[in-house]
């Protein structure tokens, strides 16, 4: 490995990002995939540019400092707990919000009513 925080090493994780990139680009542009696959290549690109990221930027796992993979997470905890109780919100507003047609035969009940 080389040195944390060297110019090498930043270049190195510079061009594997880049390189990452390109090819999610190329999945989705080339045509060459079906859907499906080209979900599968792209979600397995992200979680390699990740690991890339964490590795050559933020210096994760590299050194034997643990505060900051306890740091690491606890943002990970944090974010998930936050998504996903973001899509568990919005999926039960969306289960138990009227539909369309209902709401409008409501509008109808209560306009007939009057103020």
């Amino acid at each position: 490995m080389e040195k944390i925080g060297s110019v090498k090493s930043y270049s190195i994780g510079f061009g594997m990002a880049i390189i990452f990139t390109l090819a999610a680009f190329l999945t989705v542009t080339s045509g060459w995939f079906s859907q499906g696959a080209a979900i599968a290549i792209i979600s397995l690109l992200a979680v390699v540019q990740l690991i890339v990221q964490l590795v050559f930027f933020l210096h994760l796992g590299r050194d034997k400092v643990k505060w900051k993979a306890s740091a690491f997470y606890t943002m990970l905890l944090i974010l998930i707990l936050i998504v996903g109780g973001s899509l568990w919100i919005m999926y039960n507003l969306d289960y138990n919000m009227m539909s369309s047609d209902a709401m409008e035969q409501y509008m109808l009940e209560e306009s007939k009513k009057g103020f």
